[in-house]
């Protein structure tokens, strides 16, 4: 189930918040590794490291790094108190269990308010299946409504630690994001929460965000089946937004760049998601114009959707400087902007309609 390594650091390379790329020399290779120094510590050069090498070894993309599981000779120092503040525990019964201040729990203080809050107030809350449809989403938003305050909840289908994401790393520090909410299993956002419901209500009430934006963390996992992929929980997140009576607005997974024939047009974990799992409705913006060779087949798999949801026409004016501007790389399944436009005009178009709720 692990493949373990040992190795040596040989050189310390580019950091963001919450994780620094290594080389280690494994077995006289050079070999690509992550760490996180607030689980493990502060790598330098020399420090013997022990390696989780299974993402690496299998060939994986977005986890194609060994992982740094300790530094067995320096270990990092206790943290500063141990019974408190802080008692829920992320990760739970691994070895890598991480105690963190919940923004709920009753050391936090913030409990009071959010123990008494049950509304979203109509917030409009952006769903998207993909962590890769952020950045297009803010670029949608901020196109329309620059001074918008926009929070990020991220939820436990792809990657735990947030600080994996070199992109909210970035979208952080240009501003376009007011912070961020890890939820379920997800740990290191600006706020823990034990459920997405609390997440949300925390995103609008001690963050105060205008709009929220769910996604899982990078490295989905899918199986090629319609209900074995993470990102169905886009579904279960409508509900928890109407009952929690937000305002669900659907970043429709859209491709016309993706060569398997599930993913074509609107993608069957989209169909899945809001077809079957959602219970509630949701707007479902679609880009305006759609390319000419999908626009036949996306309006007739839309057209199965049940009646409860609303699908939104929004232009893609001014949108592709938008998507050009955008501080980090747009990338999904290997594809970039000029490689499935359709993609991330979808997502842009679900910020932009977000926007236009306010």
């Amino acid at each position: 189930m692990i493949r373990w390594r040992r190795g040596q650091v040989q050189s310390v390379g580019r950091g963001w918040a919450g994780a620094v790329e290594l080389t280690v020399s494994v077995e006289g290779a050079p070999v690509r590794a992550l760490a996180y120094p607030a689980l493990v510590g502060e790598p330098v050069v020399g420090d013997d490291v022990l390696l989780n090498t299974t993402a690496l070894a299998m060939g994986l993309g977005t986890g194609g790094y060994a992982l740094v599981v300790a530094l067995p000779s320096r270990l990092p120092p206790d943290p500063p108190v141990l019974d408190g503040p802080g008692h829920m525990v992320k990760a739970r019964y691994t070895p890598g269990q991480v105690t963190v201040l919940g923004v709920d729990e009753q050391d936090s203080p913030h409990h009071a308010l959010l123990a008494a809050a049950s509304s979203l107030d109509g917030t409009p809350v952006v769903l998207a299946d993909l962590h890769s449809a952020l950045p297009a989403v803010l670029a949608g938003v901020h196109t329309d409504r620059p001074s918008a305050r926009v929070a990020y909840v991220m939820t436990d289908g792809g990657a735990l630690p947030l600080w994996f994401s070199r992109t909210v790393a970035t979208l952080r520090e240009a501003g376009l994001l007011v912070g961020t909410v890890t939820v379920g299993q997800a740990f290191g956002g600006d706020l823990e929460a034990v459920t997405l419901h609390t997440g949300l209500l925390a995103a609008r009430h001690v963050l105060s965000a205008d709009v929220v934006v769910v996604a899982q963390g990078p490295g989905n996992l899918g199986t090629g089946t319609p209900w074995g992929f993470s990102g169905v929980a886009v579904g279960e997140a409508v509900n928890a937004v109407s009952v929690l009576g937000g305002r669900a607005v659907g970043s429709l997974r859209l491709s016309s760049g993706d060569a398997r024939e599930r993913h074509q047009g609107v993608s069957h974990h989209s169909l899945t998601a809001y077809g079957k799992v959602a219970l509630a409705g949701a707007d479902l913006p679609v880009p305006t114009p759609l390319p000419a060779g999908s626009a036949e087949r996306i309006a007739a798999q839309l057209g199965e959707l049940p009646e409860r949801h609303r699908v939104v026409e929004v232009p893609v004016d001014g949108l592709d400087a938008a998507l050009r501007a955008v501080p980090v790389k747009l990338s999904s399944m290997g594809r970039g902007l000029d490689e499935d436009r359709v993609y991330f005009e979808a997502a842009a178009v679900a910020g932009r309609h977000a926007a236009s709720l306010l």
